[in-house]
């Protein structure tokens, strides 16, 4: 009897350690479950941190070519300074040497005056007796003598008020060259505002389409889908492209001041592949027909053209360095920028 109890108490101890070794097979797997979720979430917040960074550096890239325009034209404003600056300080070497040259004449013929006068005085001193004419001829050349350092004194005079004149006159080109940079300044800020604006409404209409990328401050579209090969003729592709580009640039224009002399210039390029037509006897004309074929359309469209711009620049500034068919591809394009004319 004693053993028979023995042995079922044995039996039910065994049989009582699976629930605790289930549970904590749940508590582990749980525990698995919680650090896979924890690196799901921490993968996610890495891919948002990143994809902000490409967007921070992408605006980044856009103000320093801003940045680059702006310094191009102070760098233009300070060369003229320069040059009105060179040539009023000629004009003030050429003033200086005609007084140079009036003093040195001036004190010439003093000096020769005065000599004679000695030479008189010495004559009147060996002879008592002297003639009229003699010293009529005395009082006229002390008079002449006279009038000659009165002129000096005048001569020294003006060329004082021409020097005071020449280096107020510097100060004032200064203070204009600063305000002109001011101003120059002031008007870039706001152009690159519209052009902001302006791009930024093309690039929410136009920048999930194929054959349109964006780099920097211009917009490029791929010849492929506005001119047939070899043609400047636009196709329908080509103008269902440009329609939201002239609809957004008739929105923009009435909002940029009427001070901000701006242009669309459309900039035509081609591959290196040469053509030689009637029609087109180099890509040089090719590219300026296909920039005139959008001029034309965006005029047709009401774009004021004294706003249009359109420059033919061949195969000689090409997009990709690459010989193939997809260098070439990517090098037959028309570019839109909005800038200073």
């Amino acid at each position: 009897m004693a053993f028979h109890s023995r042995s079922r108490f044995r039996a039910d101890r065994s049989t009582n350690i699976w629930p605790g070794f289930v549970d904590a097979l749940a508590t582990l797997l749980l525990v698995i479950v919680f650090l896979l979720s924890i690196s799901a979430l921490a993968q996610f917040f890495l891919g948002q941190t990143l994809s902000g960074r490409d967007q921070a550096l992408e605006r980044l890239k856009r103000e320093v070519v801003e940045l680059q325009n702006l310094l191009g034209l102070e760098s233009t404003a300070n060369k003229e300074l320069r040059q009105s600056s060179s040539q009023l300080s000629a004009s003030l070497q050429q003033a200086n040497k005609a007084r140079d040259a009036a003093i040195a004449n001036a004190e010439e013929a003093v000096a020769s005056a005065e000599k004679l006068g000695a030479q008189l005085k010495a004559k009147q001193a060996e002879s008592s007796n002297v003639s009229a004419q003699a010293a009529a001829q005395m009082e006229g050349l002390s008079r002449e003598i006279a009038s000659l350092k009165d002129e000096l004194r005048r001569l020294s005079a003006a060329l004082e008020t021409t020097e005071a004149r020449d280096k107020k006159s510097q100060e004032t080109i200064r203070d204009l060259g600063q305000r002109l940079n001011r101003a120059l300044a002031v008007k870039v800020q706001e152009l690159a505002r519209y052009r902001s604006e302006f791009f930024g409404r093309l690039r929410s209409v136009l920048g999930a389409r194929p054959g349109i990328a964006i780099e920097g401050d211009r917009f490029i579209l791929q010849s492929e889908v506005m001119f047939a090969s070899g043609s400047a003729v636009l196709a329908p592709e080509g103008k269902t492209r440009l329609a939201p580009v002239a609809e957004i640039l008739l929105t923009v224009a009435p909002e940029i001041p009427a001070d901000i002399n701006w242009v669309l210039r459309i900039d035509g390029h081609t591959d290196r592949v040469p053509i030689r037509t009637a029609e087109f006897p180099s890509n040089w004309e090719l590219s300026a027909a296909r920039a005139l074929s959008v001029v034309y359309y965006l005029v047709d469209q009401g774009v004021p053209p004294e706003r249009l711009s359109a420059a033919g620049f061949g195969e000689f500034h090409p997009r990709d360095p690459r010989r193939d068919e997809i260098g070439n591809r990517r090098n037959r394009r028309i570019e839109l920028k909005l800038t200073r004319r």
